[in-house]
C-alpha cells in the first residue's frame, strides 16, 4: 500500500466518532481555516523516566524575513485527561517564563452554548466530545494570535452552559501562546498550529478525585451527578478521543504539576527556542543575547527617533555592556583555586589574559568604554574604513597592538549592515596574523544580509549581537534599525 494511503487509513482510524449524545453531523473542514505546515520540534528532555520525547526534528528550510515580516509566537499545546493537572503545568511554565510575554488560551472557552432545549437535558449532553467545541472559532482566534493580532476570546459559564454574550477576554499578541484543553490534539488543523505538544499523564483515580472536588466546589454540582457524567461520557470520551491523541505529543509528563524536573526541562527548551533566531540555526557561530523585558525596553528607547542624545547614550551604553559581557563569555578560561576570607578553598576560573579590542571608527568607538569597564587596562586598536553606499572596500587607517597575532580580538562595531566593512576589517586582522577563530565580532544590531556575508566568508569567527533586525532597504540601511548610530551617539546628527 502506498505510504500516503497508509497515512490516510491511520488518520481515519483515530478520526471523529461518537461515544455519547450525538449533537449534529460532523462539519466539513473549512478551507479558509488557518493552518500551518510547520513541523513540531522534538523535545530535548529525558530524565530518569520522567519525561519522554517521541518527536523527531524535521529539516527546516529557513528564509530571511522581509522588512514587513512579523515573527510568529511560539505555540505550545497542552493536553491530557480531565483534571490531569494541565492547568497547573501551564501555570508553572508561565511563571518560569517571566521574561517573555505568555498568554494562556483554554479550549474550554470555545464550548458551544447550549440551546434552551439542550440545557433542559444538560445531564445527557456529552461535554467531552469533539463536537461540544467550536473548533472553527478556535482556529480563527489562534490564527489571529499567530499573526500577532489581538483577539477577543469568549467566556463560558459552566453553571448556565452558555457563553456570556456581552463579555470577552481580550488576549494580546505574545511571545508564547499556550493552548490547553483535553482535545487540542484531536483536530489536525489545531495540531498544525503548535510548535510543541505536551501531554500531561496522570493516574485515572487521581483525575477522578480531582474532578469530583472541582465540580462540586467550583461548579455547584453534587457528587452523584458528577459520577454519573464521568461514567457515561468522561471516561468513554477519554478512551475514544483523548488517549489516542497522546501519540501526537512531543513530550509526555507523568504526574502533571508534581513533576518539577519535567517542567524545568521544558522551560529550558522553550527559552532556547525563543532566544534562537532562524539564522542561529544556520550559523552556529552567531550568538544573540537572550532577550528580556529590560533588553526589549532599552531597544525600544534607543530606536525611538525622538529620544534625547543623553538618553540615547545612556541606554546604548547599558546594552553595549551586556553585549561585551556576553562576548567575554566565549573566551577560553583556565581553572583557578583561591582561598576565601573564611579560609575556605574556592575552585573557580581565571580570565583570558591575552586579549585586545579593535574598534571600527567611528561608531565602534562608542563601545570602547564598556570594554574598558569590563577589562581593566585592555589595549584597543583602531581601523578606519572609507564607506561609500554599501562599498566598504577602501581601508584608510589602522593602528593595532604590535603583538595582536598572539591575542584574542574583540572587534567592535554597533551595527552590522551589509557586512562589507566588517569583512575588510577582519581581512586586515587575519593578515596581521590573528587566527580567525580568535576573533569575536560584537555589535548591538545585525542585519541578516550582514550576518550571511560575514559568516560565509569567515565561518570560524563568532558574532555576538543583542538583536537581529529584518533586513536592509534599498539604501542599505538596517530596518527597523537605529539610524546613523555614530551621529546619534556623539551628538552630531543635528
Amino acid at each position: 500500500m502506498p505510504e500516503k494511503a497508509v497515512d490516510d487509513v491511520m488518520e481515519a482510524a483515530v478520526g471523529a466518532h461518537f461515544s455519547g449524545l450525538r449533537l449534529e453531523a460532523l462539519r466539513l473542514s473549512s478551507p479558509s481555516a488557518p493552518s500551518s505546515a510547520r513541523a513540531s520540534p522534538a523535545a530535548a528532555a529525558h530524565s530518569n523516566g520522567t519525561v519522554y520525547a517521541n518527536g523527531t526534528a524535521a529539516a527546516a528550510v529557513v528564509e530571511l524575513a522581509s522588512p514587513s515580516a512579523v515573527r510568529q509566537p511560539f505555540v505550545i499545546g497542552v493536553s491530557g485527561g480531565t483534571a490531569s493537572g494541565k492547568t497547573t503545568v501551564c501555570d508553572m511554565i508561565i511563571q518560569q517564563l517571566h521574561d517573555h510575554r505568555v498568554v494562556l488560551v483554554n479550549q474550554d472557552s470555545f464550548y458551544r452554548g447550549l440551546t434552551a432545549e439542550e440545557s433542559a437535558r444538560a445531564q445527557d449532553y456529552n461535554f467531552d466530545h469533539p463536537d461540544a467545541f467550536d473548533t472553527e472559532q478556535l482556529l480563527e482566534c489562534m490564527g489571529q494570535l499567530k499573526r500577532a493580532q489581538p483577539v477577543n476570546v469568549p467566556i463560558y459559564d459552566f453553571k448556565k452552559h452558555r457563553r456570556c454574550s456581552e463579555s470577552f477576554r481580550k488576549v494580546n499578541a505574545s511571545d508564547v501562546i499556550i493552548l490547553e484543553g483535553i482535545l487540542v490534539f484531536h483536530d489536525q488543523r489545531v495540531r498544525n498550529l503548535m510548535d510543541m505538544k505536551i501531554f500531561v499523564d496522570t493516574d485515572a483515580d487521581i483525575r477522578l478525585a480531582r474532578r469530583i472536588r472541582r465540580d462540586t466546589v467550583e461548579r455547584g454540582r453534587d457528587i452523584s451527578s458528577v459520577l454519573d457524567q464521568y461514567g457515561r461520557f468522561v471516561k468513554p470520551a477519554f478512551d475514544d478521543f483523548v488517549l489516542p491523541s497522546k501519540k501526537y505529543a512531543d513530550v509526555i509528563i507523568p504526574r502533571g504539576g508534581d513533576n518539577h524536573v519535567a517542567v524545568d526541562l521544558i522551560v529550558q527548551h522553550i527559552r532556547t527556542k525563543l532566544g534562537q533566531h532562524d539564522l542561529c540555526k544556520i550559523y552556529p557561530n552567531v550568538h544573540v543575547v537572550q532577550s528580556t523585558f529590560q533588553i526589549r525596553g532599552m531597544h525600544t528607547l534607543i530606536r525611538d527617533r525622538d529620544i534625547t542624545t543623553p538618553d540615547f547614550v545612556f541606554y546604548s551604553d547599558r546594552l553595549i555592556r551586556l553585549v561585551v559581557e556576553h562576548g567575554l563569555g566565549h573566551l577560553p578560561f583556565t581553572e583557578k583555586q583561591v582561598i576565601t576570607p573564611t579560609g575556605s578553598v574556592y575552585m573557580g576560573v581565571d580570565f583570558c589574559k591575552k586579549l585586545c579590542g579593535v574598534s571600527i571608527v567611528r561608531s565602534g568607538e562608542s563601545m570602547e568604554n564598556a570594554l574598558r569597564a569590563c577589562c581593566k587596562g585592555i589595549k584597543i586598536g583602531k581601523i578606519l574604513i572609507h564607506r561609500v553606499g554599501d562599498n566598504g572596500q577602501q581601508l584608510v587607517y589602522h593602528k593595532l597592538p604590535m603583538d595582536i597575532a598572539e591575542r584574542h580580538v574583540l572587534l567592535l562595531d554597533p551595527v552590522l549592515g551589509t557586512g562589507n566593512s566588517a569583512n575588510q576589517a577582519i581581512d586586515l586582522l587575519i593578515r596581521k596574523g590573528v587566527p580567525e577563530d580568535r576573533i569575536i565580532f560584537l555589535n548591538l544590531i545585525s542585519a541578516p544580509e550582514g550576518i550571511q556575508c560575514v559568516c560565509k566568508r569567515f565561518p570560524l569567527l563568532k558574532i555576538v549581537t543583542s538583536e537581529i533586525d529584518y533586513g536592509l532597504n534599498e539604501e542599505f540601511r538596517v530596518i527597523p534599525g537605529l539610524g546613523e548610530y555614530g551621529d546619534r551617539y556623539f551628538g552630531t546628527d543635528n
